[in-house]
């Protein structure tokens, strides 16, 4: 089906590819360039000390990662105002399971001045060995995994129906909107059975995860910011 692209479309499409351009930048640069740095390996307590010598610097890390979850919010909006005269139940379905990774996604940051706390050692945390505090500060940590593939789930399902949307409307490529559906679906799988069975991280990289899925998103935002929707 072809659908009709006025300028609110098209103003929308451009909206949607700098908020998740710039989304992206604000969580990699909060999870690669700030929390990976401060994280040792198999040593709770170095990584907690690193927390507390860097609290400010960490603290930057969990705001960016807030922000990003403000940007996905805009390119959500952007995305139903798009596609919802394609077909608006599958639209408001896909926005609700969008909406649930958004909240678990603010949910398991918020986690992290948690994290802080018990790392920084806290007066009134003076009764609990510092070793305990430490290995207490890295479970936050280490959970907020479990929470992201959680969430992980509900965006690839999500997008998978986004991008169902963009193949019927024939706003972008079908070639571009099928591989985004390969994509997603990949992501769910594995994510799936991840949940299941965590051991599969020792089987295949999680980084295989969801890269197809950040790699389709980020050419769906260039392209949308260089060539618009198809009229």
């Amino acid at each position: 089906m072809t659908t009709t692209v006025d300028d609110s479309k098209q103003h929308a499409a451009k909206v949607l590819g700098i908020a998740y351009l710039c989304s992206f930048i604000m969580v990699v640069s909060a999870n690669y360039g700030i929390y990976d740095p401060l994280h040792v390996a198999g040593n709770a307590s170095e990584t907690a000390m690193n927390i507390a010598g860097n609290k400010y610097l960490f603290r930057f890390g969990i705001v960016l990662d807030l922000l990003y979850a403000v940007g996905f919010t805009v390119l959500l909006s952007s995305l139903y105002s798009i596609l919802k005269d394609v077909n608006s139940r599958i639209a408001v379905v896909a926005t609700f399971w969008h909406l649930v990774y958004v909240i678990a996604w603010v949910a398991l940051t918020m986690k992290f001045f948690d994290a802080l706390r018990l790392a920084s050692g806290a007066k009134y945390l003076a009764t609990f060995a510092d070793e305990n505090l430490h290995s207490m500060a890295r479970l936050f940590l280490w959970a907020r995994f479990d929470r992201y593939y959680g969430g992980l789930l509900f965006y690839s399902l999500g997008s998978m129906l986004f991008n169902y949307l963009w193949l019927k409307s024939g706003y972008i490529p079908k070639p571009l909107a099928l591989v985004g559906i390969i994509a997603c679906a990949w992501c769910a799988l594995c994510t799936t059975a991840y949940l299941i069975y965590p051991e599969l991280e020792n089987i295949l990289d999680v980084w295989f995860y969801d890269t197809v899925m950040s790699l389709f998103d980020l050419t769906l935002s260039v392209w949308l910011l260089t060539k618009g929707l198809r009229k």
